[in-house]
């Protein structure tokens, strides 16, 4: 099974980004921990800060992996563009978000993503990672 990771905007601040929501662990370092955990499973992580390179990377990637574990971030809430992406590809996407997005401000309510994905994990710290990893598994 070959499965990729996306992250969007900020989340190469984890560690120092706001550690009291996102908690103190590199993004790098916790992916070394997801590789040992599912051993089986081929692992790949892309980062990007621009809307335009997640699109490209979700196409390049949305007809031959397995699946997509996508956190979009900030885009999550505002790129119409990201979500056309999800739907426009042929394998499954699992939302995920480090924290409890409905527990935060009013505009965080909302997902141009979560219509064309497979399902949506939230509010587990990055255990959201794991849990959306199990759920290609199982």
């Amino acid at each position: 099974m070959k499965l990729m990771i996306i992250n969007g905007p900020n989340l190469n601040l984890l560690g120092k980004r706001e550690p009291e929501l996102y908690g103190s662990i590199t993004f790098e370092d916790y992916f070394l921990q997801l590789q040992k955990k599912f051993e089986g499973v081929e692992l790949e992580y892309f980062q990007s800060n621009i809307e335009g390179e997640l699109i490209d990377k979700i196409q390049e990637v949305g007809f031959t992996y397995d699946g997509i574990v996508l956190n979009a971030a900030a885009y999550t809430h505002t790129s119409v563009g990201i979500g056309d992406a999800v739907k426009g590809i042929e394998i499954p996407v699992i939302e995920v978000h480090i924290s409890n997005t409905f527990k935060r401000e009013d505009f965080r309510h909302i997902s141009y993503i979560s219509s064309g994905a497979k399902g949506v994990i939230l509010g587990f710290g990055l255990q959201s990672y794991d849990l959306a990893i199990q759920s290609f598994i199982s």
